[in-house]
């Protein structure tokens, strides 16, 4: 292959995006939420220490710790353990991807409405995959329910010749 000496070469830069700095920018943020309930002396110590340690390693829940204790949710038990989250958040949240999920199929003025808000909430939950196929799941029971007789009936259709044919 020839060299031409007129060809200069073209030097990749990295593209910057604003995902980046909106990233940087929420995590000094959870940064700073997680050093002020551990400078707060009101919390409970144990549950500061939990806090400190998860700032320390970089804990993916640090930000619902944060939240739990900055709504005065107990995350520690009398023995010590964490305790989970409390359930009346999950439950609100799987009623509603349930009534959205049945908006959508029933495809009527408001499907394209729920759509969207079903979309928002998925993106903004703890657990984004489990609620989606938690959607997926209720999507299908339910479509399945509006389309039973459409589904019998082309059944029906099909096996019928080859039944009749065989007499």
């Amino acid at each position: 292959m020839a060299n031409h000496s007129s060809a200069t070469a073209h030097e990749d830069t990295p593209h910057t995006t604003d995902s980046t700095t909106t990233t940087n920018t929420i995590s000094e943020a959870l940064k700073r939420r997680a050093q002020a309930v551990i400078n707060d002396k009101s919390i409970d110590a144990d549950a500061r220490a939990v806090i400190r340690y998860s700032l320390e390693i970089d804990d993916p829940w640090l930000a619902d710790l944060v939240r739990r204790v900055d709504a005065g949710e107990t995350i520690i038990d009398d023995s010590g353990f964490l305790r989970a989250p409390a359930d009346s958040e999950d439950d609100s949240t799987e009623r509603k991807i349930e009534v959205l999920t049945k908006t959508i199929c029933g495809a009527g003025d408001e499907s394209a409405a729920a759509l969207l808000v079903l979309m928002a909430t998925l993106e903004h939950a703890t657990h984004p995959k489990v609620l989606a196929n938690m959607a997926k799941h209720l999507a299908f029971t339910r479509c399945g329910q509006l389309n039973l007789y459409g589904m019998v009936d082309a059944q029906v259709a099909l096996l019928e010749p080859d039944l009749l044919a065989s007499n």
